[in-house]
């Protein structure tokens, strides 16, 4: 989880503020719509306590007041949803009987992508302070597992060398990589692909064909340098990633 998961933080973050009437996000150039009513302290001052460097622009009177929202988003970011937790599944359970940590890593970042979408999904029509214990709950698990993960690093780095089975690394990345350009295609071929969710899901999931990429490399090099250092290398990365999005997601929370 990366840059594109601001889009769901800001979102939660200003929820509740009945002023606001539309977010209208633009990823590739970092801005941010807001139509609202009344006074603007209220917004600025949420997005301030994020601390992602926002500031305000300019704020200028509109007439527009139909914002349409298109249902089968949903079912698109539901796809994604299930894609990614599916592989959480899928590999952290390989990764943990193949002794490989670039996959168990590679798993907590699909579940770190999982909980994003699933605190948008699960939580719609429920109150702010449900959708920010659900957050609360999810930044600190994903932390202890993070934790648990560098720990098993630091013992496999300072202590007996085990090699990870790198084909299962190889295959199980392949399948992965095989998933996430699947979702990749399909969110690009979709009539919203440019509107904000889509663009933040289609970033998303390049960003795990890059991940998955890593491991498949990483598996690779475990083979021709017979050695496991490659394989903790790009699950500390990953690791440093999940931890970072935890610390987001927690902002919500308060």
């Amino acid at each position: 989880m990366d840059c594109p998961s601001e889009e769901n933080l800001i979102r939660m973050k200003l929820d509740g503020i009945s002023s606001i009437v539309n977010l209208d996000f633009d990823i590739p150039n970092r801005k941010l719509i807001v139509f609202h009513n009344g006074e603007i302290d209220q917004i600025e001052k949420s997005l301030i306590e994020l601390n992602l460097g926002g500031k305000k622009i300019s704020t200028k009177q509109t007439d527009q007041k139909d914002f349409k929202e298109n249902a089968n988003q949903k079912k698109l970011l539901w796809f994604v949803l299930v894609i990614n937790f599916a592989f959480f599944i899928i590999e952290m359970t390989t990764g943990l009987i193949s002794k490989s940590i670039g996959l168990v890593a590679d798993s907590l970042d699909m579940l770190a992508d999982s909980f994003v979408y699933g605190i948008s999904l699960f939580a719609v029509g429920g109150t702010l302070i449900k959708k920010k214990r659900i957050a609360k709950l999810a930044g600190y698990f994903q932390i202890t597992l993070a934790i648990i993960g560098f720990v098993e690093v630091l013992k496999r780095f300072f202590g007996d060398e085990k090699l990870p089975d790198f084909s299962t690394m190889i295959i199980v990345s392949i399948f992965a990589l095989m998933a996430n350009g699947i979702c990749l295609y399909i969110l690009q071929m979709s009539k919203s692909k440019e509107e904000a969710h889509m663009k933040a899901s289609m970033i998303f999931t390049s960003n795990d064909v890059i991940i998955n990429l890593g491991v498949i490399i990483a598996g690779v090099l475990v083979n021709w340098l017979n050695t496991n250092k490659p394989d903790l290398i790009i699950g500390t990365i990953v690791f440093v990633l999940v931890i970072q999005g935890a610390f987001r997601i927690l902002k919500l929370s308060k």
